[in-house]
């Protein structure tokens, strides 16, 4: 703060409310004299004042914080630490602590592992049963639903069974594009009773936190014995479509698309051949299941349904077999991919 020292005969002026300088005399010369000399004096202390504190601070070194060093692990230190972990650290956690396996890698120890665990094994339907499955109920005008589960359906079925909202809302950021808005307990208790009227489920073959560990947790968590359901992958559309029986599926039955790609989905299956019978869409979330279903009921001419609709598929392709004794596919994203031209029929 700045501090005035002012001369003798200063020490009876004072300022007014205005800021003034009043001085009590009879002399209005001597006021304005006085108001002068107050004002020359005000602005030179100011002025020395403010050129002292600029040289002083030019010779005050600065002192910048200095901020605490920080190591950074590359993202190659931390591939070769979860590479550890989880495989030669799960060896070296079971071995004796005074036996070593020598030159024995951990792929051997895998297999042999694997040989010894094969009774435990459990089959998949192969692309080639599913399309003959398929091509039998069309033939004998029979339903047929084939189903699958992502990450995104067994995000959901976990909901306060497996994993608390918190975790489920952590993990599952992108539900709200597949058509779930968390909380959902009534989606979930919905996919789980699709999954026990559905004849076929699609699982997860990769076997990461979210796939198929977590899809028989949320099995068992709702009662549902794997082993009383006929299983195959997830990517079963993929499949499908790669080893070629999408076309000969299709041809020469009637279609029913249903999805947000469904126009795009119809126009290059008519280009192809395909007689496309009927298009709804779109189909927004769950809670859009109960009018979408009224319209497919409403365009009954159609043998198979090919549905790609995000975590709501699951519903209503099961829903299309049995209430409509049809035969209904869970397209998924193959619809995009071929709608788009990123794939080719």
């Amino acid at each position: 703060m700045k501090k005035r020292i002012l001369k003798r005969e200063f020490s009876k002026r004072r300022r007014t409310s205005s800021g003034k300088v009043f001085v009590p005399s009879d002399c209005d010369c001597e006021q304005k004299l006085l108001e002068q000399a107050s004002a020359s004096f005000n602005q030179g202390f100011d002025s020395g004042y403010d050129e002292a504190w600029m040289r002083a601070m030019q010779t005050v070194p600065i002192v910048q914080p200095v901020p605490d060093k920080v190591v950074y692990e590359s993202s190659d230190d931390e591939y070769k630490k979860g590479l550890y972990d989880g495989g030669e650290g799960i060896v070296d956690s079971i071995l004796p602590e005074l036996e070593i396996l020598p030159g024995i890698s951990v792929r051997q120890i895998i297999e042999v592992g694997m040989k010894h665990m094969s009774s435990h094994n459990y089959r998949l339907l192969s692309a080639s049963e599913i399309a003959g499955k398929i091509r039998g109920a069309l033939k004998k005008r029979s339903s047929l639903s084939v189903i699958r589960l992502g990450d995104g359906e067994l995000l959901t079925l976990a909901q306060e069974v497996v994993m608390s909202e918190e975790e489920v809302r952590k993990e599952g950021h992108f539900l709200s594009y597949s058509g779930v808005n968390l909380p959902d307990l009534t989606a979930r208790d919905m996919l789980a009773a699709a999954i026990r009227k559905a004849d076929i489920v699609g699982i997860p073959k990769l076997r990461l936190s979210n796939f198929q560990p977590l899809a028989f947790s949320v099995l068992k968590a709702h009662g549902i014995d794997y082993r009383n359901l006929k299983l195959t992958l997830s990517t079963i559309n993929y499949a499908l479509h790669l080893e070629g029986f999408i076309r000969g599926i299709l041809s020469g039955y009637r279609v029913l698309i249903v999805g947000n790609s469904a126009p795009g989905l119809s126009k290059v299956l008519e280009e192809n051949g395909v007689r496309v019978t009927g298009v709804v869409t779109p189909v927004d979330g769950i809670r859009d299941i109960q009018r979408v279903m009224h319209e497919i009921s409403a365009a009954r001419e159609f043998d198979i349904a090919l549905v790609g609709a995000g975590i709501p598929a699951v519903i209503i392709v099961q829903r299309i077999a049995s209430e409509l004794g049809k035969v209904a596919l869970d397209f998924g994203h193959l619809a995009d991919s071929l709608a788009q031209g990123e794939s080719v029929l």
